[in-house]
This record gives structure tokens, C-alpha cells and sequence, in this order.
């Protein structure tokens, strides 16, 4: 007999995955002893008794929302549920055992033994109890068919039975689940309505020309960006699932996205929350974290009033509870590094038990790399919890081209550019560009990420065609044109009667973003930023004889486009970077640079800490750096191993320094750059070039994986200058350092890299791989390769084009295909071996001849 409460599996399975441990690497062949699969038994039980009294809080929970319970006695039925679900762990049985005797029987043997747990419950409540405990036993049943191939086997007819009373129970619950009302339609439709009218628009940022808007249509230049695994096994060569970012949430996934500064990631939840407003089918609820991340994860009821939606008076009263229920929602959880680093566990516990208790929904969080550890929304107990990580890669050579293209074209699109000269001369620019970016390597590294990308083509046009190389000159350039020239060149004069220049508005705003840096939030209460303005202005008299702090923020906010302002609560700056180099150099002016060593452990404080070292004068940075190296008895050795990493780091940004100061840096890390395992090699990257310098040199190295270790370091600077280093280990054959060297060739200069790298390595066993036309093309001129790795997403015309049809004979696609079918591969007649990643959707039409591995 089927349960009269019913739980829908989708909400019930992962509670039932708190209480039961999942399958062993290999599945048992026997009967278990359920007391052996509790999750809160034994010496390496990974939860306790109170977290059972939290999963039966969270099945009454779930089934009181859809059945009358009793709600004043809610928390006694949690109790006494808690007691029974604990004799789960006591009673004798096998899971065997449990599945003949069904549901009902065995929620009869674990009343038994605790007989007399109900008695302070009332007729009413213990009915509530019962029939509930008859729903979890036959997940708990269900879960033993899933992970026992021993019963599916020997016990095929109970098996079927538990999974028909799952299908009846999911039916049942579905048809319980109440329509739509008329209200709720209604104001899903507005609500559409207003997703699309606050995020269907993309800044492009510098688009300054005479009379242009600020902004665009997000359809028309919306870049589809490439993410790739980031929960590999970490083993050089390993190949990583690459699929377009903004299929992440294509069905109730959970995802973590990883992605630096500018690197499209609130782009991308813009473009995810538009196309769910479209489709209809779910609702997306976009949750910028700096919003809460002082009072925490909001509840869902508050969802619209924690981020200060403009329609939060206007829902319906529990509508986001009931969209939660129904598995329509999409949580868009954007920046959880922008919370207080001590508040990020709390807000992540906060999150896992929302998704817990409502599990059928999508949910997408994003974050800057370095702010929270691998694994850091993986379950720590169980699985059901796991996130997906994905890290947003750097845009590829056909990415950059592609938006150099959009954004010229979006520009000369305007109605206001109307005169061919002025169309014409942009069309110069962008073929200047496209030249100066194939060609100049400090261009080349900087146009990895939309925002950065879109500063070049608005400092290109402004400057026309000339272009400063390093990233601090990039800014400086940037807060010119925004700061300075901006208005004037627009023609935008009189816009208001504030008239300042450059340097009082900078100054403003860097006072605005050291606030932000200093009490660790991005965004400021209004009230807040006229304040600090009103406190700032005394020592300025060219902006106070302009007004007060009200006056001069409006002037700000509408004037510089660097500020934006929500929902008239709270500002912020468009981008975090503008806010950390404009902290920077307000630091630097204060004469507070020494003061940032206390943060320099602290991944959070990078940007500041590189930008504050380029602005500092000689003496300062050398002292600055002599602080970041000296010995640290409070701090734990990784913490002082990453201040002195920091100090090698800013070396690439210093302009002048003194000589002894740089050999003291080389001294103090040359010992922090002799990895010893593969993820010590890998961190070293982001410390830049100097990390060359500093490195043994690899032909005195005979040892293959000291070696291997090295090339994972060398590999990871992603300069040029590394080039001349792995060149020195192309002619080993150890197959694993092969592979490293051969992996990383999109992040540097395309044709180089072949000439001096690929074209010298052994190729037998050996998968190339390529990313993208202009990979294609140098394996083409080298006369192809036998083995090749679709590592980007290529539409199947180019592969047909760039890869040699008789060379190749085995093809190992680890990206995501345009069209799963590969009757185009019959053009290759010597291919025989196809290999795809098992997280790709199945090919189909593969040529006879050719054999598929996984």
C-alpha cells in the first residue's frame, strides 16, 4: 500500500542521502546491514544526531506544505520523527531485509522500537507522524533498489514494486500541486517583464561617441563564453568538459562559476535571467550578494525585498515560495565574493539548506577565482549537495576578433553615427586593432575578458589607434577619457551646473571606493556615500564652492559612469576593478601602503595590493615590499608563503625600484618556487614572468616528474617569456610532460608557440589540442596531426576545414559539439578511434568503422 502523505522523490532523495550513505567506489554484491550505511554511525560518521533532527525537520517540514498537519505540534512530530528515523541505526536488518518487507512494514518495526516516542503527541499529530514515516521508508527502500545491484538483480520483482509506488506517490504529489492562480500568472508576467527591462542591456563600456547611448541591446552583443570543469583529478593532461557558459543551467543544475575580474561573469546571469523571463518555463531571481551579505541569505519570502526589487510590494504573498515548490525557479547568486570573507560559510550553509529543502530547482553562483577554495559548495557530507565547478575561460583568439567586430559594428549601428566618414574611420580603427592585437603581446594577455576588451576598442577609437600596453596605464587612460574627456566630447556640457575637472572627481570617487575596500563591502547606503562626500569636500574647494554632498553625488553618478545607484538605496562602482585601483591609489596617497600588509594573505585584497604597489613611490614600494617579506610569528606558514608570493607578484607592476630590493624579493621566494606537487606548481602561475626567472633551469633537471612539476609552473605564467623556458623540455618523451606542454598553446602567441614547441614534440600517443581556427590553421601548416583534441567549441564547417582529412586518425572531443551528429566525419578516412566525454551529450550517425570510447 502505497503512502497517504506523500513526499515528491525530487525533495525527498537527497534528505534520504543525509540519512544513508551513498554506494562504496564498488557497489556491493551482497546484502548490507543498514546500521553499517547510517550517516551517523561509527569512528568516520560524517554527520551526528543532530543532524538527523535537522533531516526530520525538513521532511515535516516539506510535507506539511502540502498536507494539513498540525502546525502547533509541528516541532513534537520532529522529535519523535527524529527518534524513529535514529532506530534506522538499531534494529538488525539488512537492506534486503527492509525491501521485502515494504514501507509499511518497516515503518511498523521502527515505531515498535521506540514504543511510547508518541505519547505527548496528539491523535491528529501521530496520524501525521505515521503515515509520514511510511513516505521516508519508501525513499529509504527506494534508495536501497538505486545503490544495490544485488537487489535489482535477485529481487527484480520488489524492485519493480518499490519503483511503482515511487512513480504513483511522484503522480499523486504533482497532481496535489495546486495551479497557478490567476494572481500569480499575472504578476509572473510583469515580473518577466521587469527582468528583462533591468537586465536585457549591456554596457559597453567607453562607447563615448557624440550623442551615442551608454548601452545596448544584450541581444545584439552578447558574447556566448566557454567554461570548462574545474573538478578534475587535477593529473597533467586530464582532459576538462568545455561547454558554452550560458548552457550551465539548462536543467535544475547547481553550478559554481569561477571567473577573474571582467570576465563576463554578471554579463552571463544577465543573459541566463533574460532568456528564462522569455521562455516562461522558469522564473529567475537574480541575487547580487553584496545586498545581504551583512544580514545573510534572505528567506525566500524576502528574495525581492533583500536585493530591493521595484515589484517587492507587488507579489503575491508567498509567490516565491510556491515557484520554489513547483522546481520553477533560478537562483542567480552573483558574487559571492563580495561578502565579508568571516560571512561567506554562514551564507554558504544558508544557501545549502534552502536548496535542500527546495531541491528541483536551478541555482548559479559566481565568484571571483581566488575567493573560495575548490570544493568549497561541494557537499561536505553528502553528495546531494554537490555543485558543479566551472571556470569561465579566457576569451580565445576567434572570441576576441569576434567582439573587436560587435562592438565596432554596435557603434557604427547608432542612429547617431550617420556620416560615412565617421563610420569609415571606424572601420579603420577596427582593423588596427585586429592587427595590434594578433601582433603585441601586453595587448594580447590584457583583451582576455569582455571588460577589458570593451576598455581597448573605446581607448582605441578614442586615441585613434594608439594604445597604452600595461593594465595600470590602461586605467589611467580609462578614468582620462571617463573622467575628463567624456562629456566634452559628446557634446554633453550642461548637463547639470557642476563644473569640475579630472582630478577633483577622481578624488571623490577614490575616497567613495576606499570606504568600500576598507569596511570590506561593494556597494554603500546612499545616505552613506553623500556623508563621505560631505566629509571630503572641506579639503577640496574646487568641488565644495560646487555644492553640497547631495549635489556633487548626483553629479557623480550621472557624469562620470563610473557610479550606478539601486533602487535609490545603495551604490556601487560598474566594475569591481574600478573600485579596487581607485582604493589603490587612495591608499597610496594616504600614505597607507604599509597598512595593507596586514591583508596581503587575504585573496580578496590581490587587485588592491598590485595596483597600490604600481602607484607607490620607489621608497615606499621598497619598504612596502621589505614588510610583505619580513617574518610574520602570527600568521600561519601558508599565509607567509602567500605575502611573500604577493611581493614577487608586484614586481611586475613596479615602474622603478631599487635593485637591492628586487634580489631581496628573489631571495626570500626563490625557495617558494621549487614546487613539489602538482597544485604548488600550479599556484605559482599568478605570481607572473618573474617566476622564470627564478626557476632551475629544466635541462639540469633529470628527473621526469620534477620536471613535469616545473613545466605545470612554467606553463601557468601565461607569457611569452615562458615560451623560451618549455622550449628547453620539447624533446622529452615522457608522454605526461608532452601533454603539459602541448595543453596550454592557446595563451600564448599562436604561431610562435607552434615553431618552437609543437612542431618539436614526439607525437605517438600524443592528443593535440585545439581551441580554436587559429590552432586549426598552425597544426595545418605543421601538415596536421595524426591524434587531435577538440578542447573549444568550433562549428563542425571549421573543423571540416582545418583538419587534415588524412592525418587523422584519432579524434577525442572534450568540448561541447554544435550538433551531435558525426556523419561529417566519413570525410575522414583513416580516422578509427572517437573518443568523447561521457558528461557530452551521446553522439549519434558516427560513421561504421570508427570506434567510440568514453
Amino acid at each position: 500500500m502505497e503512502p497517504v502523505v506523500r513526499i515528491p522523490s525530487p525533495l525527498a532523495a537527497p534528505l534520504v542521502q543525509r540519512l544513508i550513505r551513498l554506494p562504496p567506489p564498488l557497489p556491493p554484491a551482497t546484502p548490507e546491514l543498514i546500521a553499517a550505511l547510517t550517516t551517523w554511525r561509527g569512528a568516520d560518521a560524517p554527520s551526528t544526531r543532530d543532524d538527523v533532527h535537522r533531516t526530520a525537520a525538513d521532511f515535516v517540514h516539506v510535507a506539511a506544505e502540502a498536507h494539513t498537519a498540525p502546525t502547533t505540534e509541528l516541532g513534537a512530530v520532529v522529535d519523535v520523527l527524529t527518534r524513529t528515523l535514529l532506530a534506522i541505526g538499531e534494529l538488525d536488518l539488512t537492506d534486503v531485509d527492509a525491501v521485502l518487507l515494504g514501507p509499511q512494514d518497516y515503518a511498523r518495526r521502527l515505531r515498535g522500537a521506540v514504543q511510547g516516542a508518541d505519547r505527548a503527541l496528539s491523535p491528529k499529530a501521530a496520524w501525521f507522524h505515521d503515515e509520514l514515516l511510511v513516505a521516508v521508508c519508501l525513499h529509504v527502500l527506494y534508495h536501497f533498489v538505486r545503490r544495490s545491484p544485488h537487489i535489482q538483480r535477485h529481487m527484480a520483482e520488489r524492485a519493480s514494486r518499490i519503483r511503482q509506488l515511487i512513480d504513483l506517490n511522484d503522480a499523486e504529489a504533482a497532481a496535489r500541486q495546486p495551479e497557478r492562480s490567476k494572481e500569480d500568472r499575472d504578476f509572473e508576467l510583469l515580473y518577466a517583464e521587469e527582468v528583462e527591462r533591468q537586465h536585457g542591456w549591456l554596457t559597453i563600456v567607453g562607447v563615448d561617441l557624440a550623442n551615442a547611448p551608454d548601452r545596448w541591446p544584450l541581444s545584439d552583443t552578447y558574447l556566448s563564453l566557454e567554461a570548462e570543469e574545474s573538478s578534475g583529478s587535477g593529473v597533467p593532461g586530464e582532459p576538462r568538459t568545455v561547454l558554452l557558459a550560458d548552457r550551465a543551467l539548462e536543467g535544475p543544475e547547481r553550478v559554481l562559476l569561477r571567473g577573474v575580474a571582467g570576465s563576463g561573469k554578471t554579463t552571463l546571469i544577465q543573459w541566463l535571467a533574460v532568456a528564462a523571463a522569455r521562455e516562461g518555463a522558469r522564473v529567475p531571481f537574480v541575487l547580487p550578494v553584496r545586498r545581504f551579505a551583512r544580514e545573510g541569505f534572505p528567506a525566500p519570502d524576502d528574495f525581492l525585498h533583500a536585493i530591493r526589487h521595484p515589484l517587492a510590494d507587488q507579489a503575491p504573498e508567498g509567490w516565491v515560495v510556491r515557484t520554489l515548490l513547483a522546481g520553477r525557479a533560478m537562483l542567480l547568486v552573483d558574487g559571492i565574493d563580495e561578502a565579508p570573507e568571516g560571512t561567506r560559510a554562514e551564507l554558504r550553509n544558508q544557501l545549502r539548506r534552502l536548496l535542500r529543502i527546495f531541491s528541483g530547482n536551478g541555482c548559479l553562483v559566481t565568484s571571483r577565482p581566488s575567493a573560495v577554495e575548490d570544493g568549497w559548495l561541494a557537499q561536505e557530507r553528502l553528495a546531494e549537495e554537490g555543485f558543479k565547478e566551472l571556470s569561465l575561460r579566457p576569451m580565445s583568439r576567434d572570441q576576441v576578433t569576434r567582439f573587436i567586430h560587435d562592438w565596432h559594428a554596435a557603434a557604427m549601428s547608432d542612429e547617431q553615427c550617420k556620416e560615412q566618414a565617421e563610420r569609415d574611420k571606424l572601420k579603420e580603427y577596427e582593423q588596427r586593432l585586429l592587427h595590434s592585437v594578433r601582433i603585441y603581446r601586453e595587448l594580447r594577455q590584457l583583451a582576455t575578458n569582455p571588460l577589458m576588451c570593451g576598455l581597448i576598442c573605446a581607448l582605441n577609437r578614442d586615441r585613434s589607434g594608439s594604445l597604452p600596453k600595461g593594465r595600470k596605464e590602461l586605467y589611467d587612460a580609462a578614468l582620462e577619457m571617463l573622467l575628463q574627456r567624456r562629456d566634452p566630447e559628446r557634446d554633453v556640457l550642461y548637463a547639470d551646473d557642476v563644473r569640475l575637472q579630472q582630478g577633483p572627481r577622481e578624488l571623490l570617487l577614490r575616497k567613495l571606493a576606499h570606504a568600500m575596500v576598507e569596511e570590506g563591502v561593494s556597494e554603500l547606503p546612499r545616505q552613506r556615500v553623500v556623508s563621505i562626500l560631505d566629509g571630503a569636500l572641506p579639503a577640496i574647494p574646487s568641488a565644495r564652492a560646487e555644492g553640497d554632498g547631495e549635489k556633487i553625488f548626483r553629479h557623480l553618478l550621472h557624469r562620470t559612469g563610473l557610479l550606478r545607484e539601486q533602487s535609490g538605496l545603495s551604490v556601487d562602482f560598474i566594475h569591481r576593478t574600478f573600485q579596487d585601483y581607485l582604493a589603490a591609489k587612495e591608499i597610496v596617497a594616504r600614505g597607507k601602503l604599509p597598512t595593507l600588509v596586514e591583508h596581503a594573505h587575504r585573496a580578496e585584497w590581490e587587485e588592491v595590493i598590485r595596483m597600490a604597489a604600481a602607484h607607490a613611490r620607489p621608497e615606499e614600494c621598497a619598504d612596502f615590499l621589505e614588510r610583505l617579506l619580513a617574518a610574520a610569528p602570527n600568521l600561519r606558514r601558508p599565509h607567509v608563503n602567500h605575502r611573500r608570493l604577493m611581493a614577487a607578484a608586484c614586481l611586475e607592476h613596479v615602474t622603478e625600484l631599487d635593485p637591492a630590493v628586487q634580489q631581496l624579493v628573489h631571495q626570500r621566494t626563490k625557495n617558494l618556487v621549487r614546487p613539489t606537487t602538482e597544485l604548488a606548481a600550479r599556484s605559482l602561475g599568478w605570481v607572473g614572468p618573474i617566476v622564470l626567472e627564478q626557476l632551475p633551469d629544466p635541462e639540469q633537471v633529470p628527473d621526469d616528474q620534477q620536471a613535469l612539476l616545473l613545466a605545470i609552473t612554467a606553463t601557468r605564467v601565461q607569457d611569452d617569456a615562458a615560451i623560451d623556458y618549455l622550449a628547453r623540455m620539447r624533446h622529452r618523451s615522457s608522454l605526461s610532460i608532452r601533454m603539459e606542454l602541448v595543453r596550454p598553446w592557446r595563451h600564448f602567441d599562436t604561431e610562435r608557440y607552434a615553431r618552437e614547441i609543437i612542431a618539436h614534440l614526439d607525437p605517438i600517443g600524443l592528443y593535440y589540442p585545439v581551441a580554436d581556427t587559429a590552432e586549426l590553421a598552425a597544426l595545418r601548416q605543421l601538415g596536421g596531426r595524426p591524434w587531435i583534441q577538440l578542447v573549444g567549441v568550433m562549428p563542425t564547417e571549421e573543423l571540416l576545414d582545418g583538419l587534415e582529412h588524412e592525418q587523422l586518425t584519432h579524434l577525442w572531443v572534450t568540448a561541447e559539439l554544435a550538433d551531435t551528429d558525426m556523419s561529417w566525419l566519413s570525410r575522414f578516412p583513416n580516422l578509427s578511434v572517437l573518443r568523447v566525454n561521457p558528461r557530452l551529450p551521446r553522439v549519434r550517425n558516427v560513421p561504421e568503422g570508427i570506434t567510440i570510447t568514453s
